[in-house]
């Protein structure tokens, strides 16, 4: 059979191939630790299960509008307007099956063969492949470690060219734990409005921040901006809702309805049910949040400081979301049972098998020096993850 040319650009999603692998060595009885996880480890709030069951036994289990229901859109408006200051209508709100599928709608309304959409590198894995699987170009920019991994505005407008639709900015970032001020969405956005840019701001983790840090929209710094962005956001991270799989997007009416009509034509309306949890939390879910937030800030200091005693291995401090992203490049070249590590994937592998631990190398994000842990798991395992990994990386030679 012959498939069609734009499968062949594109390939399955590498943390969640990860994180198969490891539920598949537990379901067979290995103790295997897994920092792949994109997901929090806590049990959705109660309020919002509560919701949900409530939704379930008054019968609110048909279809709704394809682009969600009204009382969630105004639930969206509200918290947009509550957190950031930005005033929405609801034609001008989507509520998708998820960000990542709202990121998908947004690729296929808004690019087609000869655009381009500059993506920052370390990049979350499904950015470029989500712009060629609709025949687009992702143009990838490296960004600095010593700098955060941040998009500047100059290194934006090197990249720009007459193809150019879009720029993607994702704070806090996945995989590097990256978050942007307000100065450096000010220079990203100036550039945006000076080449007719849209932005595209992934804010799926803009309520897991830590030493103080405030999020801030590039939305929010002025009609003219907001008026070329699209924010991208959901419930999944800051409420532990990972399964319910709702996400939105707020951004210009013709846009967004254009989105809308993409997702008319493809899942139609995300759940009923989760669609009536998801009001529940963005209406009483910010008490949840600082539980989660301050566990994860005590295992977020404990993993950078075990992950810079490894020999070999350097490890910044994340200013959000649930990862680290440390630098293991030293490490490529040692030789394990199997010969020379010759990436970090192959780093990855042996970890896998010496020391029971899961992580996504490096190369899934588009760094071949870093792999990417996640302290999104309970503490004793974390300790013991970690202890494992010390051990295998002072086995190799």
């Amino acid at each position: 059979m012959k498939l069609a040319q734009r499968v062949g650009r594109t390939s399955p999603s590498p943390t969640l191939r990860i994180t198969a692998e490891a539920k598949a060595m537990a379901a067979r009885g290995v103790d295997v630790i897994d920092f792949a996880s994109g997901e929090p480890d806590f049990d959705t709030p109660v309020p919002v299960k509560e919701a949900g069951i409530a939704a379930i036994r008054s019968g609110f289990t048909k279809y709704t509008a394809a682009g969600g229901i009204d009382e969630l859109k105004l639930a969206v408006v509200e918290k947009l307007r509550r957190d950031q200051g930005l005033t929405y209508d609801t034609s001008q709100v989507l509520i998708s099956c998820g960000a990542k599928h709202t990121l998908y709608n947004l690729a296929q309304a808004l690019v087609e063969s000869g655009d381009e959409v500059i993506i920052p590198s370390p990049y979350w894995v499904s950015f470029p492949e989500q712009v060629l699987l609709n025949d687009a170009t992702p143009v990838l920019v490296q960004t600095e470690e010593r700098q955060g991994f941040r998009l500047t505005g100059e290194l934006l407008a090197r990249h720009v060219t007459p193809r150019t639709k879009a720029v993607v900015v994702n704070t806090p970032g996945n995989p590097t734990g990256s978050v942007y001020d307000r100065r450096t969405l000010e220079g990203i956005a100036a550039v945006a409005l000076r080449h007719d840019l849209l932005i595209i701001s992934d804010e799926i983790y803009e309520k897991l921040l830590y030493d103080g840090l405030t999020h801030v929209s590039i939305a929010s710094l002025g009609p003219e901006v907001q008026a070329r962005t699209v924010v991208v956001n959901g419930v999944s991270k800051a409420y532990a809702m990972t399964g319910w799989r709702i996400g939105y997007a707020a951004g210009p009416k013709d846009l967004i309805t254009a989105m809308t009509t993409v997702q008319s034509q493809s899942t139609s309306n995300p759940t009923s049910v989760a669609q009536k949890a998801a009001v529940a939390a963005l209406n009483q879910g910010e008490a949840f949040i600082k539980e989660m937030v301050a566990e994860f800030d005590q295992r977020r200091r404990v993993m950078v400081e075990r992950l810079n005693k490894i020999p070999g291995v350097t490890c910044a401090m994340p200013n959000g979301a649930f990862y680290t992203f440390p630098h293991v490049g030293r490490l490529i070249g040692r030789r394990g049972p199997e010969g020379p590590l010759t990436s970090a994937t192959a780093l990855a592998a042996y970890l896998l098998q010496e020391a029971r631990t899961v992580m996504v190398p490096g190369e899934a994000f588009g760094s071949s020096d870093h792999v990417r842990i996640s302290y999104a798991t309970s503490m004793p395992k974390i300790v013991e993850g970690l202890n494992r990994i010390e051990e295998a990386i002072r086995r190799l030679k």
